[in-house]
């Protein structure tokens, strides 16, 4: 049974086995076919980037083009619905376009909203380093200090938590979790509902002597961050970085799955292998308002736009809300050659340049990103410091792009945002899988 993730670390670790840096070979998931008829799209823009203060830099009209080129061919390589892709370098907008169509007949815009997924846990980790430079609170502190009745709570430190090394389970790797989910995705869960899952397993390891990932870290963490700042999380998340990045275009939606207009829509066969649809058959269903709540901490679970998605990758990932010393915290490669695979662990490898896990952000190479995928769509947020590029991409999938047996689909945004980087940083490119 394909299983839905609300944020791809092992897509991505599975994704990079094997890679190598995107100049030296570049191939793209799944197979060529006809190139599908878009009926609408926004154009391309080059110019100074209306978000960003500051001044301007020198924008290339030809590298806008490219990287488009590469968009729409890698669209009808992989068998997307909609594309939405925005590149800037400094406070310039290099490319901010949609290809493709949300609905029949309703052509995709760069201002539709989607859900954000994991983007949120840089928002719950900044949050958590935010309060430690205010002296609220310290990394080495024990989970008990709040949750005192989870097991292992006074083995397992915030920063564990931050950095998914506690060994604790995923509960949204558990059987259970991805029946119940595929039986009714509308279902409203709650935090306890979904620790029940996981707290009262053993470890897979000593924590902090691995790593491995798991959702049920960030739940553990957002109801800490709650009784640390005696707020409810979404509260705490939209005045401590939120506002401050500007991002006005995300949202909690008050916990319900309701997505604010214009949206762009999803579309899924995930579920084909659980409701026993026979290979052959027809199944593409829309996934639109499947109820993430099972993806997060209560009041992180978000919708979003581009621009706020391409806003976030440079503000998280710049540390700009940050002292040097938490950011340092925040963007570690310490990890990279201190972990291992582990019979039982599915989610238990060995970090490199290609995947390692900081505290609530991946870095891949140089370029520090977050990665959500599931329910039919997937994107990623990435940027690169030394040059003060962000990339950030978002897709759905046409019926085409699901295994005909299992209804499984390639984290396609994952693939493209490594190609588009490629081309606007090639002297500093993420890893890509050798074709």
């Amino acid at each position: 049974m394909p299983v839905r993730r609300a944020a791809a670390g092992v897509a991505v670790m599975l994704l990079l086995a094997g890679c190598t840096q995107a100049a030296d070979t570049t191939t793209t998931t799944g197979s060529t076919v006809s190139p599908t008829a878009a009926t609408g799209s926004t154009a391309a823009v080059t110019g100074t980037d209306p978000s960003a203060a500051g001044p301007a830099t020198p924008v290339d009209p030809a590298l806008a083009a490219e990287v488009m080129q590469l968009v729409e061919q890698f669209r009808d390589q992989n068998h997307l619905q909609a594309v939405l892709t925005r590149v800037t370098r400094g406070d310039d907008l290099i490319v901010e376009q949609a290809l493709g169509e949300s609905m029949t007949g309703v052509p995709a815009t760069t201002d539709m909203h989607f859900r954000n997924g994991a983007v949120a846990i840089s928002y719950m980790s900044t949050l958590l380093l935010i309060l430690v430079d205010e002296g609220k609170v310290g990394l080495d502190d024990t989970l008990s200090t709040w949750l005192p009745d989870i097991p292992h709570a006074g083995e397992v430190t915030l920063r564990q938590l931050a950095q998914m090394t506690s060994g604790y389970v995923d509960f949204e790797q558990t059987p259970e979790l991805t029946a119940a989910n595929y039986a009714n995705p509308y279902k409203q869960w709650t935090p306890d509902e979904l620790l029940a899952f996981a707290v009262n397993q053993p470890l897979y390891y000593t924590p902090g002597t691995n790593w491995n990932y798991a959702h049920t870290n960030y739940v553990l963490l957002g109801l800490a961050l709650e009784k640390i700042t005696g707020q409810p999380l979404d509260q705490a998340l939209r005045e401590k970085v939120l506002d401050p990045l500007g991002l006005v275009n995300t949202a909690g939606n008050d916990g319900t799955p309701a997505i604010p207009e214009p949206v762009l829509h999803a579309f899924s066969s995930e579920r084909r292998e659980a409701l026993k649809v026979p290979a052959g058959v027809p199944f593409y269903e829309e996934s639109t308002f499947w109820n993430p709540s099972w993806t997060l901490a209560r009041g992180a679970i978000q919708t979003t736009n581009l621009r706020d998605l391409s806003v976030t990758a440079r503000g998280i990932g710049s540390g700009k809300l940050l002292s040097p010393e938490s950011y340092q915290a925040f963007a570690t490669t310490d990890l990279r050659g201190k972990t291992t695979t582990l019979p039982g662990c599915p989610a238990c490898f060995e970090q490199s340049i290609g995947y390692t896990y900081g505290l609530g952000v991946v870095i891949s190479g140089d370029w520090l990103l977050q990665d959500p995928l599931f329910s039919g769509e997937s994107a990623v947020e990435a940027y690169l410091p030394s040059e003060d590029v962000t990339v950030a991409v978002a897709v759905t999938y046409q019926a085409d792009a699901f295994d005909p047996t299992t209804g499984a689909y390639p984290f396609s945004a994952d693939q493209l945002w490594r190609e588009v980087a490629a081309k606007v940083v090639p002297s500093n490119p993420p890893p890509i899988k050798k074709g």
